[in-house]
């Protein structure tokens, strides 16, 4: 019944972003192990939503959802083009590290976005992106991005766990 109701949620605060063609776009892009960009975003907003009702204090639902969906908003194919290491290679060049403010600016073009929501996207990385999220609502993304990509890559995601 919480999943039904978290995506229901989901649906209502991002209703604008999964119409726009450009989120639609996401879904042919892999994002980790045989996961796409669109479906790692809305499982990052459902397990933020989730973590967030089970804190004690207030959190803002719509930024977390809309922070969520679009926190990979980058557009490409991030596996073609890899730097290859090298002792030349410059390291914060990397997907990791540069994503966040890509993903920020293509997020900004297509919608009106609150400055927590963009808090969330830009700081999700950290500590790549060295400068912490500034909200309760950032900080909850980044952790639910770091379980939902852990669980994506290792290949757990959608096996129930026993209890």
């Amino acid at each position: 019944m919480l999943q039904h109701g978290l995506m229901n949620r989901t649906k209502y605060y991002g209703s604008d972003i999964f119409q726009k063609p450009n989120f639609k776009k996401t879904a042919k892009f892999v994002q980790h192990g045989d996961v796409s960009v669109r479906k790692h975003s809305i499982s990052v907003a459902l397990t933020a939503l989730r973590i967030s009702h089970m804190l004690p204090f207030h959190t803002n639902d719509k930024a977390i959802v809309r922070g969520a969906l679009l926190h990979d908003y980058f557009l490409y194919d991030w596996h073609k083009n890899k730097i290859r290491p090298s002792r030349f290679y410059k390291f914060y060049e990397l997907h990791g590290f540069t994503h966040p403010g890509t993903a920020l600016k293509n997020a900004k073009k297509d919608f009106r976005l609150t400055p927590r929501e963009q808090d969330i996207i830009k700081k999700h990385m950290w500590p790549l992106t060295v400068i912490p999220p500034m909200c309760r609502e950032a900080w909850i993304v980044t952790a639910a991005d770091k379980y939902c990509s852990l669980m994506e890559t290792l290949h757990l995601h959608g096996k129930k766990t026993k209890k």
